[in-house]
């Protein structure tokens, strides 16, 4: 993998020599990982005019691979307890005679600014916005490979848990009996919270478990994802409790249905994002459920769970190749309940079979 780190950075040193930068200092986490291989609490990654700098706060911990930092970048931790790495960084990026420093402005702190001053005072800050969250929209075959066993997982969780008894239990039990699920199957942890939302409850975009309990005739709408060796992925699934569904269940969830699968259809190289929203969006708004319906259509996973491209109606760009993105259209009826469908996949050229499917769980609408 050294090598793999090494060719994203010399992407990111051209981006910061396109700005008239010689060096740059990262410091958003999740972009210290991605270029480094690890990114311990706290820690910057300095790319220098003659090497490249990992500075922590202290010793990693290196007792899982995922933690140990790429072995071919120079480790420097901190002197001073309390030390800030960004102002140690800047200190090193003078010491090899750079005078211009990119940084990651929308990450960087007025506190930390104020400490680089501190250190470098006559060293020049520049910019280099979301350089590296660019760089890292389009994954190799080995993020992809991380994200695919993540999927597995979370199908395997969410699918021992519709084998249980649901009726009775609460909405934060089934969270946690997820989120337990995952560990034991191989995950890093859940992707973000467990969203486990039942009855009127499911009416309510991002809702958080409550201590409502499961009752028959209850919608259950259930996102969940795992986090395998750093990366994040995201399902979504909506069942209905009892032996059979009412008409305006089936009805509305066929509806949902229809207009994920056109999301899901778009996927392809060369399509523009606001595309993809609009696909599945209007089999929603010709049905009546535009006030209902949720601001974006789906977003870029891998790193953090929420990344470009977002596929929104105002989005500009279009899809690459092996970009990873949900799709998970819905409809929220506050106070009567709602239907979410959502899955990862990742986009693929046509001659490669279209999408990439990542999370299999049966869209089926099941009775529970």
């Amino acid at each position: 993998m050294s090598e793999v780190y090494a060719i994203r950075r010399t992407r990111l040193r051209e981006c910061c020599n396109a700005v008239g930068s010689a060096a740059a200092l990262v410091s958003r986490p999740a972009n210290v990982r991605y270029l480094a291989g690890a990114a311990p609490e706290g820690a910057v990654l300095l790319l220098g005019r003659t090497e490249d700098v990992l500075v922590c706060a202290g010793q990693p911990d290196d007792r899982s691979p995922q933690s140990r930092p790429d072995e071919s970048l120079r480790l420097h931790v901190t002197n001073s307890i309390g030390g800030d790495p960004a102002a140690t960084a800047a200190g090193l990026a003078v010491a090899q005679d750079v005078d211009s420093l990119a940084v990651e402005e929308h990450h960087l702190t007025v506190t930390r600014h104020r400490r680089i001053h501190s250190v470098a005072p006559g060293l020049r800050l520049t910019g280099i916005a979301g350089a590296v969250e660019q760089l890292r929209v389009v994954k190799d075959e080995e993020e992809i490979s991380c994200l695919r066993i993540g999927a597995e997982i979370t199908d395997q969780a969410l699918g021992e848990l519709l084998e249980s008894i649901l009726v009775g239990r609460t909405e934060r039990h089934l969270a946690l009996e997820l989120e337990r699920r995952l560990v034991d199957h191989g995950a890093d942890g859940p992707a973000f919270p467990t969203s486990v939302a039942t009855g009127p409850n499911a009416g309510r975009p991002g809702h958080r478990p409550t201590d409502r309990r499961v009752e028959e005739g209850d919608l259950l709408s259930v996102c969940l994802g795992a986090t395998y060796r750093g990366y994040r992925c995201e399902i979504g699934r909506t069942f209905v409790i009892g032996t059979a569904p009412a008409d305006w269940q089936i009805e509305l969830y066929d509806l949902v249905f229809s207009a994920q699968r056109a999301g899901r259809e778009s996927l392809v190289p060369g399509a523009a994002y606001r595309d993809v929203d609009r696909a599945a969006r209007h089999v929603l708004d010709s049905a009546g459920y535009s006030e209902a319906l949720p601001v974006l259509t789906g977003h870029g996973v891998g790193l953090e769970i929420d990344e470009d491209p977002q596929l929104t109606p105002a989005a500009m760009g279009k899809l690459d190749a092996c970009v990873p993105v949900t799709v998970e259209p819905g409809v929220h009826l506050p106070g009567r309940g709602g239907v979410r469908i959502d899955d990862t996949l990742v986009v693929r050229p046509e001659a490669d079979g279209g999408p990439e499917l990542l999370t299999i769980t049966t869209k089926e609408l099941l009775a529970l």
